[in-house]
């Protein structure tokens, strides 16, 4: 006993910031009831946190960790164990001490008063088998701006998610749109999938009458307790991290609806020094799973975390990573290597993922009233599953919203003296200018284009005409002229931001000028980044060209 007081003094000395002691138990509900009875166990060696110090019970259980005025003290869920989860499906694995609540005169209601610290705090956890396969559900971006995008969210991806297999879901950040009052709804309608979810903040959950990034996540941790966490599933580790870094009472501007003012993407010291206390208590061979909102970097350089090199020397040396974001509306492939500041072994595989929103809900309506949101880059709009094997990412495999699951593609033809271009667009209707009908005069100037919407720099696309030999297709960063189109035709019904963007995922290569004229079959095959192999197919019609008229002599009249 002696030896812990001495140690929670150590603690006290090196974290000034923390006044006060909470202890509890981490123990074993056995009839789930949430409260710890007499005969329930404690739980040995689970690890609980106030933010930076991790700790881990003893024998019975039991924990001492320090507390400040605003702490939220967390356990790191254990394997085999599920952690309570409310009527909305959230899981409730936090105690938050904020004796005075929020700040005052937030515009979203944020922690009420919590008062003095109680005498124990404890945390309930129940046996769970978890096999060591097993998937998850990834968002990104669910993003709704207006109470009939939260329907689109409920008709475009929670009802066909409803019976999955997944042991889990996240949210990637941009979980709403700014307006804070939404989160009951967008919660309950989430909990309809039937498993826990977890989430990550994004600056469009930041309460912009915060002094500071203190407490510019009064109202996400309202709801879903600490911004950053880690949780254990079977051999994997999950690590939520908070890289929005709000820079402050009247820097960031509501109606900046690209959300590109008043933060900026860091990580703060105190996460990187609690991930690194984590992570002395994991395995060096464990699967460890980084889930951000903005992205750690982007392939061309067009977006990275501003001290993503801190991170990288924490994770340098283990074999198994994995890291996902959202952010940026585009889907892309990262590998980080030593040019980065990672050191290995290998490279750091970090996937910026679609978005359930796609582009912020833009488009015109489908059938079922919802939009079609198809990305900047030219993915629709959809979500990721997640499938791990052991200490193995398997595969991140891209679903669209409403669509297939084989849909992984799209095949477009681009005659180049079109371009696209608007004054001449109305002579068309919509699709003609890429569909597969062309003269044998117009193939010298034709490309086939192929979106391979969750491709990246080591997906492998070629293609064949009939039974033709296979050619490949080079990837080239451009827009994708299918969102050209697109934007121009229902500019009314997009967002008034919304540009196509340059994709990292397009691959095209020039027609064979030679191709007779006739009804051909176009086959195209595509791998993937996790070597995963789809198909798509095109119809090519080649009508006969006018080169023929230039044969021959005659006679002006």
């Amino acid at each position: 006993m002696r030896r812990l007081a001495s140690l929670v003094l150590l603690l006290l000395l090196a974290n000034p910031g923390f006044a006060a002691t909470a202890t509890g138990r981490v123990f074993l509900d056995e009839n789930r009831n949430g409260q710890l009875d007499a005969a329930e166990a404690g739980l040995p060696g689970v690890r609980v946190s106030n933010g930076v110090d991790v700790t881990t019970t003893d024998d019975n259980g039991r924990y001492q960790i320090s507390v400040g005025d605003e702490t939220i003290i967390f356990i790191t869920k254990p394997r085999n164990y599920a952690i309570p989860v409310n009527r909305h499906m959230l899981p409730q694995f936090f105690y938050i001490h904020q004796p005075n609540g929020s700040p005052a005169g937030m515009r979203y209601a944020g922690i009420e008063p919590t008062g003095p610290l109680p005498d124990e705090i404890d945390f309930p956890l129940i046996e769970r088998s978890e096999d060591s396969r097993f998937e998850a559900i990834l968002f990104a971006d669910t993003q709704p701006q207006t109470d009939r995008e939260l329907d689109y969210i409920r008709d475009d991806v929670v009802a066909e998610l409803i019976g999955t297999d997944a042991a889990f879901g996240m949210t990637m950040g941009d979980i709403l749109f700014d307006d804070l009052s939404m989160f009951p709804r967008y919660n309950a309608l989430i909990a309809q999938i039937g498993i826990p979810w977890y989430n990550v903040p994004g600056n469009h959950e930041l309460n912009f009458e915060a002094e500071d990034d203190r407490h510019s996540l009064e109202t996400f941790k309202r709801f879903y307790g600490p911004p950053y966490y880690a949780f254990e599933y079977a051999d994997a580790l999950f690590v939520v991290l908070d890289n929005i870094e709000y820079k402050g009472n009247g820097q960031a501007d509501p109606g900046d609806v690209r959300g590109n003012g008043g933060y900026e993407a860091s990580i703060s010291r105190d996460q990187l020094e609690w991930l690194e206390n984590e992570l002395a208590h994991v395995d060096e061979d464990r699967l460890v799973f980084v889930a951000t909102h903005a992205p750690l970097g982007s392939e061309y350089g067009s977006y990275a975390t501003e001290n993503r090199d801190r991170l990288f020397r924490l994770l340098a040396g283990r074999p198994n990573l994995y890291s996902v974001a959202g952010h940026t509306h585009t889907t892309d492939h990262v590998y980080f290597g030593e040019e980065d500041g990672f050191s290995g072994p290998g490279t750091f595989h970090h996937h910026v993922l679609t978005t359930v929103s796609g582009a912020w809900w833009s488009g015109p309506i489908d059938e079922r009233g919802v939009a079609v949101a198809d990305q900047r880059d030219g993915t629709p709009n959809g979500y990721h599953i997640l499938e791990v094997d052991s200490t193995d990412v398997a595969a991140v495999r891209f679903k669209g919203a409403g669509k297939p699951a084989d849909y992984q593609m799209r095949i477009v033809f681009d005659v180049a003296h079109h371009q696209l271009r608007v004054d001449g667009m109305r002579d068309f209707k919509a699709g003609q200018l890429l569909d597969g009908r062309m003269s044998q005069d117009e193939l010298a100037a034709a490309a086939i284009v192929v979106n391979l919407f969750d491709g990246g720099p080591k997906s492998k696309v070629s293609y064949q005409i009939n039974n033709g030999e296979s050619r490949d297709l080079t990837r080239r960063l451009r827009k994708d002229p299918y969102m050209l189109e697109q934007y121009e035709r229902h500019r009314s019904e997009k967002k008034t931001w919304v540009e196509a963007t340059p994709s990292t995922h397009m691959f095209e290569a020039d027609l064979d000028d030679n191709l007779a004229p006739g009804t051909h079959t176009v086959t195209v095959r595509a791998e993937d980044e996790f070597g995963r192999v789809h198909h798509g197919h095109a119809i090519l019609e080649i009508t006969a060209g006018s080169a023929g008229s230039e044969q021959g002599m005659r006679y002006p009249d």
